[in-house]
């Protein structure tokens, strides 16, 4: 699956667009977690423990999107994007794209 954040894929045709695609991810951070940064947030810098949180969640939400685009039959993915939100203990991250089927442009 080629999965890509530009409207074209350099080399390749889009031959039929499926549709929109998305994976989502929401998760609780951990008491210990909070605890942890908010000691760091008294002293600055990054809360690495969230950091992890957030890489683990995009990958999980590119997985699922990927998941969604192959149940469709495509074999790519356009214009794909991350939007993030939290609420309260729960964090939410979803990647979106474009399902469509490329083929390779022959080379002349």
């Amino acid at each position: 699956m080629i999965v890509v954040t530009t409207e074209n894929i350099k080399g390749y045709h889009v031959k039929e667009t499926k549709g929109p695609v998305f994976g989502i991810v929401v998760r609780a951070r951990g008491i210990g977690n909070d605890i942890v940064a908010g000691l760091r947030s008294l002293v600055g810098g990054e809360i690495k423990e969230y950091t992890v949180l957030l890489e683990d969640s995009r990958k999980q939400a590119i997985d699922r999107m990927v998941e969604n685009a192959n149940l469709m039959g495509a074999n790519a993915i356009i214009m794909m994007r991350f939007d993030s939100g939290s609420s309260g203990q729960l964090s939410e991250v979803a990647a979106y794209g474009t399902a469509v089927i490329v083929e390779k442009v022959a080379d002349k």
